[in-house]
């Protein structure tokens, strides 16, 4: 297995930041301007309805990524997808297939941590980070060979887990030797700069790539996400039966009441209702506290590199106060 260094070399990143797969939000656009622009960009292999689709999608961003990196003279960054590894999804051998034969640089695995998926995926070079809220999860993904570890913790977009990142972090370094990506709550350059303070090696944004130009994703979703506060994500498994951060205001114009998220597991909302409520059901997670435009990825991400910079800066100034003796 490669070192951490040498995993992180050969992402070819001028930023510690993954842009994460998001359903029907990540697709060729969004993944392509975040890697021309220096981070990694991925999305979720159902978000093409087909695994002909999905396969189209991959020589599409391969293509544009080779051109690019032939124009500037140096390799781009790494691009990435997100595969479902559960029995409920019927595609996963078909699209673990596409996957071997196009070489997909780097694959994030979820509900899931498969050997086999794990081998196939090293057998080409690629590499495979496995997203986990917690540590019994952890080792189970460590024990099938996964190269780096993502911890969705408190306050993260989608079926976010509930540990504070700190701890969390160095409760997995103690264990894992692989890459760490923390995943929760994060939409700023400090914060990339706080997560790797604490030890993480990647920050793993989802919710701030919403609000931005290159993103498939309904005007009104962005908005409420730049109009919402803290308050106004609610943690609840009533949806999917699994606990996750939703945006409130998307519930409610769905007639889902707070009465059925405070449910208990899934709420019984009936077919034809939840069919009609899952087209407009939006999930962010507890950064959309300090996101207040919808800019492009470029922008953005020009931001993010010099908010971090300013930050290490700062932190640095500060030993000089904190000296000791």
């Amino acid at each position: 297995m490669k070192s951490r260094q040498e995993i992180l070399d050969s992402l070819h990143l001028s930023l510690p930041i993954v842009a994460a797969p998001m359903f029907i939000v990540s697709q060729q656009q969004l993944v392509l301007e975040c890697c021309k622009n220096g981070i990694l960009g991925t999305f979720p292999a159902l978000n093409n309805r087909t695994t002909e689709g999905f396969e189209s999608w991959l020589v599409e961003i391969k293509q544009e990524l080779a051109a690019e990196s032939e124009r500037r003279g140096k390799p781009m960054p790494a691009y990435g997808v997100n595969l479902i590894v559960h029995k409920t999804n019927p595609r996963v051998q078909a699209d673990l297939e596409v996957i071997v034969r196009q070489q997909v640089p780097v694959i994030i695995t979820s509900l899931g941590a498969v050997r086999e998926v794990v081998d196939a995926v090293h057998s080409y070079g690629g590499l495979v980070f496995h997203d986990v809220t917690n540590t019994y999860h952890a080792q189970k993904a460590i024990d099938a060979g996964v190269d780096g570890l993502i911890l969705v913790s408190a306050g993260a977009g989608g079926h976010a887990g509930t540990l504070n990142p700190m701890p969390f972090v160095r409760e997995i370094r103690s264990m894992f030797d692989g890459v760490i990506l923390l995943s929760g709550a994060m939409s700023t350059g400090q914060d990339v700069a706080s997560a790797l303070q604490m030890g993480a090696d990647l920050a793993y944004m989802g919710t701030r790539f919403i609000s931005t130009k290159e993103a498939i994703a309904d005007e009104g979703y962005k908005q409420m996400i730049i109009d919402s506060g803290t308050r106004e994500i609610v943690y609840t498994a009533s949806v999917s039966g699994i606990p996750a951060n939703w945006l409130v205001g998307s519930l409610e114009a769905a007639g889902i009441t707070k009465e059925q998220w405070d449910q208990k597991g899934k709420a019984d909302f009936g077919a034809e209702h939840e069919a009609k409520a899952w087209k407009n059901l939006w999930s962010a997670g507890h950064g959309v506290a300090t996101i207040h435009d919808n800019p492009p990825v470029a922008t953005l991400i020009a931001r993010l590199g010099a908010e971090m910079r300013a930050a290490m800066a700062e932190q640095a100034d500060r030993l000089e106060i904190w000296h000791g003796e």
